[in-house]
């Protein structure tokens, strides 16, 4: 392979520097979520103003770069298996975020890498390796630990309803994640990353707009009653739209393969910029759990790599 044809990758000190931003952007913005869904800001509202920017940040980069909009024949079905998987993915996180703990809230998404590798294999892909498999059960003792389950089952009163409640949306976000990965890697390799994710945020705005519409979430698209959630919601979609272009438009020059394991600092952000923006707290305990889920999920990134 000649020089000219290798991709133009960043320094590393540089692209790790970028991810590590990229990353506690992400996690700023679901606090945001946070701080909007505690001051009356509508699920769906946060999820059609997050999509609605993005969607004009990827028809900019569309039309910057001379794409065609078209897709290969008989894509176009998968591709709204596609939007409308992660329209449910957006809802189930947003759930999850304005039911727990931020920072528990994103450990249970972050569990997709175990689910698309099991969902994988009973689709007929490679059986995960003895080692994968202890990571993945060691990822899972550290969930266990940060839920605080032995505190729940003893006290479930004292947790309430919406801590189970969060805890399937959680899951369900990181399911439906997996699959949404699935299908892509899958059915779409064929369309372009732009345009496949014009798309997809495209039918997460539309579905937004029609579930509103319909009133299919009580309250769903309720204003902030104040200044603060109209912060939130504003920040959401800033901080969200600003980490995807840019994770977008530099990825070709971050050497994911090498560097992607620096994305999970985004649940170590959360609990930072948790307990100083919402007073969020998790015990030693917890704390030690998420250190051992976020070290599994970098051991089976890098394991994933080779």
């Amino acid at each position: 392979m000649s020089t000219s044809s290798l991709p133009n990758h960043l320094p590393r000190h540089l692209a790790i520097l970028l991810l590590m931003t990229v990353g506690t952007m992400f996690a700023a913005n679901h606090v945001s979520a946070r701080l909007a869904f505690d001051n009356g800001t509508g699920l769906l509202l946060a999820v059609l103003t997050r999509s609605g920017v993005a969607c004009l940040i990827l028809l900019a980069l569309v039309i910057v770069q001379k794409k065609r909009f078209w897709l290969p024949s008989g894509t176009w079905p998968w591709q709204l298996v596609v939007g409308l998987l992660i329209t449910i993915q957006s809802v189930s996180l947003y759930s999850a975020v304005a039911r727990l703990p931020v920072v528990i809230a994103l450990l249970l998404v972050n569990t997709f890498p175990i689910q698309l590798a099991l969902l994988s294999w009973a689709l007929g892909g490679p059986r995960p390796s003895l080692r994968s498999c202890l990571i993945m059960g060691t990822i899972l003792i550290g969930l266990l630990v940060v839920l605080d389950i032995p505190a729940w089952l003893s006290s479930a009163d004292s947790m309430g309803p919406e801590w189970v409640a969060g805890i399937g949306f959680g899951l369900l976000a990181a399911f439906v994640f997996a699959c949404a990965l699935w299908v892509t890697e899958h059915r779409l390799s064929q369309v372009g990353s732009t345009l496949r994710s014009l798309l997809t945020m495209q039918t997460v705005f539309f579905a937004m707009v029609i579930g509103g519409a319909l009133g299919v979430v009580p309250g769903g698209m309720s204003l902030p009653d104040n200044s603060q959630g109209w912060v939130g919601l504003g920040l959401l979609a800033l901080l969200y739209a600003t980490a995807f272009s840019t994770l977008f438009i530099f990825v070709p020059r971050l050497d994911m393969a090498r560097n992607a394991p620096v994305m999970n600092i985004e649940p170590v952000a959360s609990l930072v910029i948790g307990y100083f923006v919402l007073g969020q707290t998790l015990s030693p305990g917890q704390l030690l759990g998420g250190a051992v889920v976020v070290g599994g999920i970098v051991a089976l990134s890098l394991s994933k790599g080779r």
